[in-house]
């Protein structure tokens, strides 16, 4: 895991500093893992994390965007008390990322609420199968 923070840009607003931001060339990606990039393993059966198979392409592409710049962080509905063995997992099938945070909501029906752009996907394990080009996601149909 790499420092983040060296890429910040300071902004500024009407005089008054103000939350900095990534140049537009980086990319902050926010990956789930569960159903994501591995098997969907509920939170109720621990003993299976540690042996998830990873989809294909999961792996290559979070690394290639890694390699490239990019800021890579998982944000999982896993547990705390789960952190360690997903940390353990990540490392054995050779993730690089930045950074692990747990105890996201569980359930989807999702509605992120933010000061900056989004661009959600919604995916299931195809969607490591595409690539992204001039900004825009190839590969799978975006919601009109």
């Amino acid at each position: 895991m790499s420092n983040t923070q060296a890429n910040l840009i300071a902004k500024e607003e009407n005089g008054k500093r103000i939350s900095p931001a990534l140049p537009a060339h980086i990319k902050n990606f926010l990956v789930d893992i569960d159903g994501t990039i591995c098997e969907d393993i509920p939170n109720e059966e621990p003993e299976r994390m540690a042996l998830a198979e990873v989809f294909p392409g999961a792996l290559d592409t979070l690394n290639k965007w890694y390699d490239e710049g990019h800021i890579i962080t998982f944000f999982t509905s896993r547990t705390e008390e789960q952190r360690e063995v997903t940390e353990e997992w990540l490392k054995e099938k050779g993730f690089k990322y930045h950074t692990l945070l747990v105890g996201k909501p569980r359930g989807g029906n999702y509605n992120w609420i933010d000061n900056t752009p989004l661009l959600v996907m919604n995916m299931k394990e195809d969607f490591w199968k595409f690539n992204f080009s001039k900004n825009k996601a190839i590969g799978f149909k975006l919601p009109a």
